[in-house]
């Protein structure tokens, strides 16, 4: 073995192993919790309008017809509605805004567009794209559905949010990484002449048999020290204090994401975590302060544009029915079929859709009846005046 070689010996090489390049020293963290809470929230609401049911009316009467089934069945050719309204419901929560165009009879959502706004003639919108098509026409206010959720950007709002709190659960899950990871000391003589047979086995040692030592999905695993070194485990040095020593502690950091979240969309905290306590009332706050006013927004555009203002005057115009979201028990829901049924409410076919039949195409299932046990205030009066003479 020759001078350079001892020397080399000292210093190591290109094939000599570094520590700090070895990867199974790290805890993969990065869980991109305010993403998986933004997107659950709006995968839930999305999914919740899907479910619904637009109804067209005419002069008073429901009748399917074309919008019926542009809104319900496919509202273009390459999107079903469930699809379109999930689209839709994830631009409007994304980027506070959404754009619905109809060309060829078929509803378009834009991935972009540039409004000009005005204030005493119509809005303009240019640029308007649809996958990797850009319109090279001007579309007015009256072309266009716009949906505008708040003056305030949500989304917006809980990014700034997360880029502050993010970083205090950034911090912690780095001290539960530094306060459980394996930590050793390998002692040895390693000022010393190696050949190259010598250190291709540190290299193994340092390659195979740290890494399969280390690795925490391992079973078990069999170290083979080199004759010369000592290893001490100085693992948990840093489990004393306050620090989150625990992913359950660094789970209830993430869950204030959650909280904050849930909150910014107006949904019930429970109900975005999976929690099924009191999941009923969860479900009737959800409706009533996210998925109802959501409905409102979609339908008032719609019977704007679709509609003029004497038809809509004339009752023809469209309904999103949220009524069939929460799911009934058919016993419990019998009793109130029956009432509205013996007050004249419902008809025979009311109380069908009601349970998610289809209703009988017979003039008598649409008629409505009411039992005698109901009269007017002057016939009653008239029955004590009569009783008293």
């Amino acid at each position: 073995m020759g001078l350079l070689d001892w020397i080399a010996g000292f210093w190591g090489d290109r094939t000599t192993v570094k520590l700090n390049d070895s990867s199974f020293y790290e805890l993969a963290a990065d869980y991109y919790f305010k993403k998986l809470a933004v997107d659950t929230s709006i995968n839930l609401i999305a999914n919740t309008l899907a479910s619904c049911e637009f109804q067209t009316f005419e002069k008073g009467k429901e009748l399917r017809g074309e919008n019926y089934y542009l809104l319900n069945v496919s509202p273009n050719q390459n999107q079903n509605a469930s699809e379109f309204f999930q689209s839709l419901v994830n631009h409007l929560f994304k980027e506070n805004e959404a754009l619905v165009i109809m060309q060829n009879d078929h509803l378009y959502i834009a991935d972009d567009f540039v409004i000009e706004t005005k204030a005493l003639y119509e809005n303009k919108y240019k640029n308007v794209k649809v996958n990797d098509f850009v319109f090279d026409k001007t579309f007015f206010e009256s072309e266009v559905l716009h949906f505008k959720l708040n003056d305030s950007n949500i989304k917006k709002i809980i990014d700034e949010l997360n880029s502050s709190y993010g970083k205090l659960i950034t911090s912690a899950m780095s001290i539960y990484k530094r306060s459980n990871a394996k930590r050793v000391v390998l002692k040895g003589n390693f000022l010393r002449p190696q050949t190259d047979a010598e250190q291709a086995l540190i290299n193994e040692m340092f390659d195979s048999q740290f890494k399969a030592w280390f690795e925490a999905d391992k079973a078990g695993a069999v170290f083979q020290l080199q004759e010369g070194y000592s290893l001490e485990d100085l693992s948990g040095a840093g489990k004393s204090g306050t620090a989150p020593t625990n992913s359950r502690d660094v789970r209830s950091l993430a869950d204030d994401i959650f909280d904050f979240v849930a909150m910014g969309f107006q949904i019930p905290r429970g109900l975005l975590k999976g929690d099924l306590a009191d999941v009923e009332k969860q479900v009737d706050s959800y409706l009533m302060f996210r998925i109802n006013p959501l409905a409102e927004l979609i339908a008032d555009e719609f019977n704007r544009k679709m509609y003029s203002k004497e038809e809509f005057l004339r009752r023809t115009y469209t309904k999103i029915n949220t009524s069939m979201i929460k799911i009934l028990d058919i016993v419990n829901l019998a009793t109130a079929a029956d009432k509205f049924f013996a007050i004249g409410v419902n008809t025979i076919n009311d109380n069908l859709r009601m349970l998610g039949r289809e209703p009988i195409n017979e003039d008598w299932a649409n008629q409505r009846f009411v039992t005698k046990n109901y009269q007017t205030i002057e016939n009653v009066n008239a029955s004590e005046g009569g009783e008293g003479r």
